[in-house]
């Protein structure tokens, strides 16, 4: 169970340590921690599940550890209502068969149009800007320190030409390291909002109007060209007095490589180049 304290209006959650369940799909492979799953063979059967339902504003991510070429189709991420022991057999898809059995809810991840957005928010001045200078990814009432939901690509040969994702949001959803997560958010007619996470970036609701009447499993599949994900841990306190210097130091940096001429122990030029 997760405790929570109040910092503003803004809710700060304590996670425990969070793996896969001992139910998937049979051609996924749990290692030993729990934390990592790989697909073995074909593309399908590759459904996992949290070990633990989740608490409201808990965050399970994911990093995509490696990709299989060949396939048409990438990670599936959501929530279930269903207990996976309760499954005599793990369905060999998420979209359609997990959801269409019903209390499941699956969102596909694409490499574009991952974000789903009110008209309001559309509308809206500040949509889409700022995305990565507050320290904390906020959902509703929750908040959680963006230390570890942002992967970046590494900087190398051709570095010059990812300077522009290095200054706004890293890597496309379905590349190798993305990170990518699912959570829900109560609302107050009792129904609650199911929030997809990718890079550090609230996707928006992409399923609206969930009942509160059970508890709810994040769903992972590592279908198709995602062959290998690890779930990743989070601490729901305050930024890392590193991030907080990354953030500065971002700021006032046109290129990644621009870090090296900087008068700064070579640990912390390395973490700001996200090395």
């Amino acid at each position: 169970m997760s405790s929570e304290l109040c910092a503003g209006d803004m809710a700060v959650q304590w996670q425990p340590f969070t793996c896969f369940h001992s139910v998937h799909g049979t051609n996924v492979r749990i290692d030993t921690t729990g934390t990592q799953a790989t697909r073995v063979e074909s593309f399908a059967n590759g459904i996992c599940f949290s070990r633990d339902p989740l608490e409201p504003g808990q965050l399970f991510l994911v990093e995509i550890e490696e990709k299989e070429w060949g396939w048409c189709g990438h990670l599936r991420v959501g929530l279930t209502a269903r207990d996976p022991r309760s499954m005599e057999v793990v369905p060999e898809y998420s979209l359609p068969d997990l959801v269409n059995q019903g209390d499941s809810w699956v969102f596909a991840i694409t490499r574009n149009h991952n974000k789903v957005v009110t008209e309001e928010e559309e509308n809206s001045p500040s949509s889409g800007k700022g995305l990565l200078s507050d320290p904390y990814l906020k959902v509703g009432k929750y908040k959680i320190s963006r230390d570890k939901l942002v992967a970046r690509s590494r900087p190398g040969r051709f570095s010059h030409i990812l300077d522009d994702l290095y200054k706004t949001n890293v890597l496309p959803p379905t590349a190798l390291r993305s990170r990518i997560g699912v959570l829900y958010e109560p609302q107050s007619d009792g129904t609650r909002h199911m929030h997809t996470i990718i890079n550090g970036e609230d996707m928006g609701a992409s399923v609206r109007g969930i009942p509160a009447s059970q508890p709810l499993y994040a769903v992972i599949d590592v279908f198709a060209s995602t062959k290998s994900v690890r779930v990743i841990q989070l601490d729901y306190g305050f930024p890392s007095l590193q991030t907080l210097c990354r953030l500065i130091i971002q700021k006032h940096m046109m290129r990644r490589l621009d870090i090296d001429q900087l008068d700064l122990p070579q640990l912390l030029k390395n973490f700001c180049k996200f090395e």
